[in-house]
């Protein structure tokens, strides 16, 4: 789906949808509960709806509520199919891949689009090392995988994928044999396995941490809780960076005491410094370098980010296309971007490469383009913020779908 997005004065109030990072970590933790969990404001996004099918293909029976945002989810591991589809999310593909190892059967773990082409190879060597079988299509998705895992000390590169980290944290607890967690790199996204530990706390799950990575108990049972995903701050900067540059735009939902590290969005907004690191941050990358490209003789600088390459797309190569075909001014280096700020962007066609957040950057620099923006692929948004066109609408944005 193309748009042609006309240049408009935003101005009105949204609210956050629900994190698709939380709700897949609570979709991960009811399914390992023996009871029934009840999961609420679980917008449903296309990576929050792929994990619920993966946690009922693995043995959960789940139910949507009369009111479309809230699911019970009955836990345990009772595989009935032998190859789950996780979409195109790639938390979903390395959180379920450990916690599938746990049935003892072989399943294959498959999905589509981008996902087919982002490199899982990081999670075979840990797997093998506590007890799985592990085949795949050298490094990247299928992969084929087979139980049981049997603990134990096994080493992880923490700089390459926290979303594997927080897989192997979810599943090891419930081993019979104690596990330790050893970092051989620094630990990107800190923040994301702060969020998987805070759930892990909920369900009554306890895990250590060291100086170079954690311990894990064995014998360990998830607790039965509600669980409520909090909203969205990386789908929120996007809002706050609109505001930032002048719409009158407010934010509602957001809360100051949320683990995400996204929530530096606030400060980061109000106050864009000249070098900002994106380590524990590489979802701010898009709505930030909207807000550079607008600040008239500056020059900003974006590190820490070469983890984004293998996001839904390129997303360095993405973003710098994006705001480049628009009127601004970008260069890409090997880890980052840097930034060149210009008074107005032209407007001009675009193409979002598939990724939603490119989509919503796109988007969310039209009422600050002279001419208007053609947006190619515009439909992806829905992979974490399905209510995106009907906001954007509802805060006066004019598009029409060609």
């Amino acid at each position: 789906m193309d748009k042609t997005i006309r240049r408009s004065r935003a101005e009105g109030s949204v609210t956050a949808p629900s994190s698709k990072s939380y709700a897949q970590r609570a979709v991960a933790a009811a399914l390992l509960c023996e009871g029934t969990s009840t999961l609420t404001n679980m917008i449903l996004c296309d990576d929050t709806r792929a994990a619920l099918q993966v946690a009922a293909d693995l043995g959960a029976e789940v139910e949507a509520g009369t009111d479309g945002t809230t699911y019970t989810v009955r836990g345990g591991l009772r595989p009935h199919a032998q190859a789950i589809h996780i979409g195109e999310s790639g938390l979903a593909a390395r959180l379920f891949t450990p916690i599938a190892a746990l049935c003892g059967e072989r399943i294959t773990i498959t999905g589509r689009g981008s996902i087919l082409r982002r490199p899982l190879a990081m999670m075979e060597k840990p797997l093998r090392t506590l007890g799985a079988k592990v085949t795949s299509e050298g490094g990247y998705l299928p992969i084929r995988i087979e139980g049981p895992l049997h603990g134990g000390a096994v080493s992880v590169d923490g700089s390459l994928s926290s979303q594997f980290i927080t897989g192997l944290l979810m599943a090891l607890p419930g081993l019979a044999a104690d596990s330790e967690l050893v970092l051989t790199g620094p630990l990107a996204s800190r923040p994301y396995v702060d969020l998987t530990l805070a759930v892990l706390r909920r369900c009554g799950v306890h895990i250590g941490q060291t100086d170079c990575g954690f311990t894990i108990p064995g014998g360990q049972r998830f607790r039965t809780v509600p669980l409520d995903p909090e909203p969205d701050w990386s789908a929120a900067a996007f809002w706050l960076a609109v505001r930032t540059l002048g719409c009158a735009v407010a934010v509602t939902g957001l809360r100051r005491d949320s683990l995400q590290g996204d929530r530096a969005a606030a400060a980061l907004c109000r106050c864009l410094p000249e070098e900002v690191d994106l380590t524990d941050i590489p979802d701010l990358l898009p709505p930030l370098a909207l807000l550079a490209a607008l600040r008239p003789g500056t020059e900003t600088r974006f590190t820490g980010a070469a983890r984004l390459r293998d996001k839904e797309s390129d997303r360095l190569a993405s973003v710098s296309a994006a705001l480049t075909a628009l009127g601004g001014r970008v260069r890409q280096e090997p880890e980052g971007l840097t930034v060149w700020g210009v008074e107005r962007l032209s407007g001009g066609e675009a193409d979002s490469c598939g990724d939603h957040r490119i989509a919503m950057l796109c988007a969310c620099a039209a009422p600050f383009c002279t001419g208007p923006v053609v947006l190619r692929n515009a439909g992806c948004t829905a992979k974490s913020y399905p209510g995106f066109w009907a906001d954007y609408h509802r805060l006066g944005g004019q598009f029409e779908v060609l």
